[in-house]
C-alpha cells in the first residue's frame, strides 16, 4: 500500500511542476507580446501563444533590419564628412573644418560643431554667445571620433515671446576662429 501512495504523491508532484512550468512559460509570453509595440501589425488578431511568439519573432527581425539600416546610414555620413573608423587621417577633410550646424526646433535650439582635434577651442565663447543671444543652455556634450572633436549643445529660448534670432546667432558663431 505503501507504494500506490508514493506512486500517486509523485504523480501529482509532476502534474504540480508541469502546471507550474506552464503558468510560468504563459507569464513570459505575456511579458515578451507586452514589449511589442501594438501598431506593429496591428491589423493581425493575437489569440494563441505561438501567434504572440510569431510576432515577437517578426518584430525582433524587423528590428534587426532597422540597425542594419542606421549602421549604412551612419556610415555613408561618415564618408561625407571624411571619418574612417580604420584610419586617423584627416587631411582630406581638414579644409572642411570646422563644420557648425544650428537646427531651430521652435523654441529649443540646437548647435552642432565639429573641429579637429588639434585646434584650440574655446567651449565658454560658444556658451556665452547663445546666453548673449537668448538662449539658456540645458545640456552640452562632447565626443572625439579619430582627429575630429564633435560638440552638441542642447538650448532653448530664455522667452518663449522673444525666441532667438538663428540667423544672428550663426553669424556671430562664425566670427569665432574655432
Amino acid at each position: 500500500m505503501k507504494s500506490f501512495r508514493t506512486s500517486s504523491s509523485s504523480k501529482l508532484d509532476r502534474k504540480t511542476i508541469e502546471r507550474n512550468r506552464r503558468m510560468h512559460m504563459k507569464g513570459l509570453s505575456f511579458k515578451l507580446a507586452s514589449l511589442i509595440p501594438r501598431h506593429f501589425n496591428s491589423s493581425k488578431e493575437i489569440s494563441s501563444q505561438q501567434d504572440r511568439l510569431d510576432h515577437a519573432a517578426s518584430y525582433i527581425k524587423e528590428l534587426k533590419q532597422r540597425v542594419e539600416e542606421l549602421k549604412e546610414r551612419k556610415q555613408q555620413v561618415m564618408n561625407i564628412h571624411g571619418i574612417n573608423n580604420d584610419t586617423r587621417e584627416t587631411t582630406s577633410i581638414g579644409s572642411n573644418l570646422p563644420v557648425l550646424e544650428l537646427r531651430d526646433m521652435g523654441h529649443s535650439l540646437e548647435v552642432t560643431l565639429i573641429t579637429e582635434l588639434n585646434k584650440n577651442f574655446m567651449f565658454n565663447e560658444v556658451i556665452s554667445v547663445l546666453t548673449e543671444e537668448g538662449a539658456e543652455v540645458v545640456n552640452a556634450s562632447f565626443s572625439v571620433v579619430g582627429e575630429k572633436v564633435f560638440h552638441t549643445i542642447h538650448s532653448q529660448a530664455t522667452s518663449e515671446r522673444v525666441g532667438v534670432d538663428t540667423t544672428r546667432l550663426c553669424q556671430r558663431l562664425k566670427e569665432f576662429d574655432i
